[in-house]
C-alpha cells in the first residue's frame, strides 16, 4: 500500500489514519525558529464528514486509503434501508438512511444518479449532484402587492423546502443548488 508523509500534504490528499479514510481540507506549513517543521492539517472524515485538527511531523507517515467512487441509481426506501443500483453491474445494495444523512436524503428522488463512495469495499458516503432540477409540490400562491425581491417557502418532490422568489408557482421545474440548499433559476 503506498504511504505518504508531511512532504506530500496538500489540499484534497486522501489519508488513512487508524482505519479511517480522511480528505485534507486545509493545510498549513510550519518553520518555527527553533525546532522542526512541522505540518498544521484541518482533515475531514470521509465516513463522518467531521472536520478535525492534525499537526503532521517530519517521520509521520499515512497509508493512502483504499477508496472506490461508483454512481449508482436511488431505487427506493424499503422502511430501514435506502436502495441503490450499480449502473454498470445492475448490483444492488442497501444503506442506511443515518448514513446517508437527511441533508442528502432530502433532495433525492427516485431514478437519481447519485455518487457513492466506498472505502474497502464498504459504503461510507452519498452524495447528490451539486444541481439538481426538482419540481415544486407546494408552495403558497402569489399575492397582489407581494414586493419584487420577495421569498416564500416551497416544498420540492424530494421533500426538500427551499426559498423562492414570490412569481414562482406549484408545479413548476426548478434548478437547485444542494450544497447551499438554495433556489438557482426556472428550469428550461
Amino acid at each position: 500500500m503506498a504511504t505518504v508523509g508531511m512532504g506530500d500534504i496538500k489540499k484534497g490528499l486522501r489519508l488513512e489514519i487508524n482505519g479511517n479514510p480522511f480528505r485534507v481540507a486545509d493545510f498549513q506549513h510550519v518553520k518555527p525558529g527553533k525546532g522542526a517543521a512541522f505540518v498544521r492539517t484541518k482533515i475531514k472524515n470521509l465516513a463522518t464528514g467531521k472536520l478535525i485538527d492534525k499537526t503532521v511531523h517530519a517521520g509521520d507517515k499515512f497509508d493512502v486509503p483504499d477508496l472506490v467512487q461508483s454512481t449508482m441509481q436511488y431505487l427506493y426506501d424499503d422502511g430501514e434501508m435506502l436502495q441503490f443500483m450499480d449502473t454498470t453491474t445492475y448490483d444492488q445494495i442497501g444503506i442506511l438512511r443515518e448514513q446517508v444523512g437527511e441533508d442528502t436524503f432530502s433532495f433525492m428522488v427516485d431514478g437519481m444518479e447519485v455518487e457513492i463512495l466506498f472505502h474497502n469495499g464498504k459504503a461510507i458516503t452519498v452524495e447528490v449532484p451539486q444541481t439538481v432540477v426538482l419540481k415544486i409540490v407546494e408552495t403558497p400562491p402569489n399575492f397582489k402587492g407581494d414586493s419584487q425581491g420577495g421569498k416564500k417557502p416551497a416544498t420540492l418532490e424530494s421533500g426538500a423546502v427551499v426559498q423562492v422568489p414570490f412569481h414562482i408557482m406549484e408545479g413548476e421545474m426548478i434548478k437547485v443548488d444542494t450544497v447551499e440548499k438554495k433556489y438557482l433559476e426556472k428550469a428550461k
